[in-house]
């Protein structure tokens, strides 16, 4: 019985250490270029959500005011008579509690909420506050 001798020079299936340190430095590098525009997209997702929001709240109010003469007392007095299905959430603060409520002039009807804004801190991409969105 001869026995067989492996031969000399014979590479074993795998990868080398280099060869895996050139991939995840070619994946740290795409992940350092893809992940500050991910961040950026993310915020202009809330940005739009935000502006959204305002806007659905404002339409609410209106039509809560043309309907009963009225400003509505808090903002779940709309949800409460159906003009909205749940007071939003501010995507900026992850806050359902942190709308700014104005109220309205005395001579414009009785009520509280006239209009909303965001209560969070903080400027927007185009360099506005979000308080007076």
């Amino acid at each position: 019985m001869t026995m067989m001798t492996p031969r000399t020079g014979a590479r074993r299936a795998g990868f080398t250490v280099i060869e895996l340190l050139v991939v995840l430095a070619a994946m740290g590098l795409l992940l350092a270029v893809a992940t500050p525009r991910y961040i950026q997209h993310l915020d202009t997702a809330r940005e739009v959500a935000l502006k959204h929001d305002l806007r659905a709240l404002r339409d609410a109010i209106d039509q809560f005011h043309a309907d009963q003469a009225r400003y509505p007392a808090t903002l779940q007095e709309l949800v409460d008579r159906h003009y909205l299905r749940a007071v939003p959430v501010d995507p900026v603060t992850q806050r359902g509690d942190s709308w700014v409520i104005v109220a309205p002039v005395a001579s414009s009807g009785s009520g509280a909420v006239f209009d909303v804004h965001s209560g969070a801190a903080g400027q927007a991409q185009d360099g506005s506050p979000y308080a007076s969105w």
